[in-house]
Parts: C-alpha cells; structure tokens; sequence
C-alpha cells in the first residue's frame, strides 16, 4: 500500500482473488483464469498487475483449501484473516487522477461493494464522488487553457464522462 492508503498494482490482484473467493470457493486454476480475465478485460493484459502469484495468498495464511485433501483442483476458500484483509483493500483510498491501476481498483471496490456493510459502502462511494468532483474540476480547468478546437472536443468528450459518472454515483449513493 502506499503511503496515502490507496492500493499498489498487486493488491489489486489480491483484492480481486479475495473478492471472488469471497462469494464462492473455487480451485486455483479457475480463480487465477478469472482475476487475469476480469483485469485484462479492463486494461487489457500487464505483467505490474499479473506478475504476482496467487499462491502467497495461500502462505499468508488468507485462503486455504476448502477440504483436507489438498489436491491441486480442490476449491479454495477465504479464512478469517482472508476476510479481513479483504475489507481492507476494499476500503483503500483511490488515486486521483484516475490511471490504469486506479480504474481497476474503482471496478474491483464497485464489483464487490456488497461485501461491505452498509455504512461502509456509502463511505466508499462518497470517496468515489469526491474523486470524480475533483477530475471533473480539472477538466474544466484544464478547459480554460487555449487549445485547439480538436483538442475542446476531445475535452468535451472526458467532460461528458465525467459528469455521467459523477450523476452515476449520486444516483447509486442516494439507493444506498
């Protein structure tokens, strides 16, 4: 984690596996299919997201083998401590402005938001608000610098965006 709380690219692959386990046990290979797909998906593929293993979850002690058989194909599921660590990537801090490995943390705390309790959830989209409040802000900032019309529509487009999401989010936290 850095210094400010918000997510290094390999916590955001320890937030999706634990994430997943978190609704269901699954053996290792499929998760590791489906954190590489959701990310790649996103992003598209990166060795910064990729190049952890999913084993060290397993010697940290946060997932373990759902029975005693250990076999390679017996599902994994989450322990307490999986648990716990889980709640507390999900209620990281966000860096702003929004890059490659933040758009994977804000789908990954969007994906699993109701893993959290109630409160908690609010607390992270009011954190989700303040960032786009402040992306927008930039933009129309960065808007008031001379540029060329080519450049004003691709800002509109950002703007557009911005303000989409920023309605998006105020929606969801009024149903929260």
């Amino acid at each position: 984690m850095f210094s400010d709380r918000s997510l290094i690219p390999t916590e955001a692959v320890r937030l999706a596996a634990l994430g997943l386990l978190a609704e269901a046990p699954v053996a290792y290979g499929e998760l590791a299919v489906s954190v590489r797909r959701f990310i790649s998906r996103l992003i598209g593929p990166s060795l910064d997201l990729m190049g952890t293993s999913l084993q060290l979850l397993r010697l940290e002690g946060l997932i373990e083998p759902e029975n005693a058989s250990g076999a390679e194909s017996a599902p994994l599921r989450l322990t307490d401590s999986g648990r716990a660590e889980l709640v507390r990537l999900l209620t990281s801090r966000v860096r702003a402005p929004i890059n490659d490995v933040s758009k994977v943390v804000v789908a990954l705390k969007l994906r699993f938001l109701d893993l959290l309790p109630p409160e908690e959830r609010r607390a992270q989209i009011d954190t989700l608000i303040e960032i786009s409040e402040a992306e927008h802000t930039r933009l129309v900032d960065l808007g008031k610098q001379p540029g060329t019309p080519v450049f004003a529509g691709w800002l509109d487009q950002d703007l557009r965006h911005a303000e989409s999401r920023l309605a998006w989010l105020n929606e969801l936290r009024a149903k929260l």
